[in-house]
């Protein structure tokens, strides 16, 4: 028998995780914060030497939207370095065959060429809107990387673009574009508003993949991957602000108009992920943006009712 820990579990991504392990009907080791502090060493030193533990998905970490970011970047880079430091060196010392790092498309340049390769890696700055995020999850790249290196550990480290899905963050000062819209233009529609506000020009364009396809892509990897090279997970196209807005609009039945707000930040004029490394893996994405959409909307509303 196989034991699985997923850090996280009570996140977007590590909630997916277990769902789609359970779907093999594995269930997944997790950890409440009452039983473990993931910023505390000793604490993660000491769950991992009390529970045997073979694979580890590190999805743990600390998220949010640009104002999250730029409000709060002392906790984004001192939390996500902690949590991450802590479980990989734990689980190299506790003998855990093998670990997947969760890091993310911020990682890469902000006028990285499109769609962004894997080896645009550090070739120049990043965006300042997240860069405190970013230069923590590089730092995970390069931990796993270096723990490979000299201590041969297993370590692969996957980067997601843009995710969303049941389990968001609907809260509009730490969420991210795609569920702060559900919820403003459910809001409005509940209100009757004649108008809902969108940040920024509209035209920056950005690559959503619903949860449940990361999972998914997720444990094929781990089955299937071993490499010190990190890997894009997408879904290979991208969409306007605006575009974006104007789908989540018909899918809520919200019949007001969108008026933009230029004089809040774009971030990166555009994110597009290369995933030709990972289809040459076998994975492909399955859920339209149009069906996921439908689907998160669907549990926001039993969620929030």
């Amino acid at each position: 028998m196989i034991n699985i820990f997923v850090a996280g579990h009570s996140g977007l991504v590590g909630s997916a995780i277990c769902r789609r392990l359970e779907s093999d009907g594995v269930e997944a080791l997790v950890a409440a914060h009452s039983e473990v502090d993931l910023t505390d060493q000793n604490e993660v030193d000491s769950w991992f030497s009390s529970n045997p533990i073979d694979l580890v998905y590190l999805a743990a970490a600390k998220v949010g939207g640009i104002h999250a970011n730029e409000t709060y970047p002392a906790e984004f880079i001192r939390d996500n370095l902690a949590i991450q430091t802590n479980i990989i060196h734990s689980a190299w010392k506790s003998g855990v065959k093998k670990l997947l790092f969760l890091g993310s498309s911020c990682i890469y340049p902000k006028l990285a060429a499109q769609p962004m390769t894997e080896d645009s890696l550090l070739t120049g700055e990043l965006e300042p809107t997240n860069e405190w995020y970013a230069v923590a999850k590089i730092a995970g790249i390069k931990m796993c990387q270096a723990y490979r290196k000299q201590y041969g550990f297993d370590a692969i480290s996957v980067m997601p673009t843009n995710l969303y899905g049941p389990g968001d963050n609907f809260d509009l000062e730490t969420s991210h574009v795609l569920p702060a819209l559900i919820r403003k233009f459910h809001e409005a529609k509940e209100a009757g508003d004649a108008s809902v506000s969108v940040w920024g020009s509209g035209k920056p364009c950005r690559e959503f993949l619903h949860v449940d396809d990361l999972a998914d892509a997720c444990v094929h990897l781990m089955e299937n991957y071993s490499s010190a090279d990190i890997i894009n997970v997408g879904w290979g196209r991208d969409i306007s602000i605006l575009e974006l807005a104007k789908l989540i609009q018909d899918v809520v039945g919200y019949q007001g108009d969108i008026e933009l707000d230029p004089s809040k930040p774009d971030g990166t004029p555009r994110k597009l992920m290369d995933t030709s490394r990972l289809t040459s893996f076998g994975w492909t994405p399955s859920i339209s943006l149009e069906k996921g959409i439908k689907q998160t909307y669907d549990w926001y509303c039993t969620e929030h009712r």
